[in-house]
């Protein structure tokens, strides 16, 4: 077996943006080094450049409830998806000049009707970096679930959300049963299934 060494430089030949509208999309042809330290050949690559995104799973921890939103997802449709009104954690685009922490909260106002006090870091990843240039900044927030739930949502950008207050077993519950399909929310209700004691005590001893 050939020693290997690890890759760290890309060449770009080329750089053309073929797509300026809602999705951006810029396509490179490319080399980059390879593990045996000799070049790949060129390679044509299109990205979709998205920036950084921010998501909340919203959680109460004293009465132990969750918030999810469901709204209609084009992609899901176009891929013939069973139910194309997908169950999501709250999520939003960070804008210039914006932190991720502030964007998840007026994000939490506008698609959940909910108020953040304290926001735990899940994780931060990249959503499909084969093909997108996306960034995830994932939360848990905490909130005061009385009351909540409703029809929220925008109505300039076409937003047409439903918030509904989950008992945390009965979202956990969601996961067996195939109906969270999008990586975020798998992502954080798992986060919580595994760290939900140590959270709630956290916020409650330190509220």
């Amino acid at each position: 077996m050939s020693q290997s060494q690890q890759p760290t430089r890309v060449r770009v030949d080329k750089k053309q943006q073929i797509s300026s509208g809602y999705l951006k999309i810029t396509r490179y042809q490319l080399r980059h080094e390879q593990y045996n330290g000799d070049w790949t050949g060129p390679l044509p690559r299109e990205v979709m450049d998205r920036g950084e995104v921010g998501a909340v799973l919203p959680f109460d921890p004293v009465r132990q409830e969750v918030v999810l939103i469901e709204q209609f997802r084009v992609g899901a449709w176009t891929a013939q998806w069973p139910e194309p009104w997908l169950l999501e954690c709250v999520a939003g685009i960070i804008e210039e000049g914006e932190s991720a922490g502030d964007m998840v909260r007026r994000e939490a106002r506008e698609e959940a009707g909910c108020e953040i006090s304290q926001l735990e870091l899940v994780a931060r990843y990249f959503s499909s970096p084969g093909a997108c240039s996306e960034i995830v900044d994932l939360f848990c927030g905490r909130i005061d679930s009385t009351a909540l739930g409703g029809i929220h949502g925008l109505a300039d950008e076409g937003e047409d959300i439903l918030a509904k207050v989950w008992p945390l077993a009965d979202a956990l519950a969601l996961l067996d049963s195939g109906r969270i399909c999008n990586s975020m929310t798998l992502i954080a209700l798992q986060w919580l299934a595994a760290n939900h004691n140590h959270l709630t005590h956290k916020w409650l001893t330190h509220s």
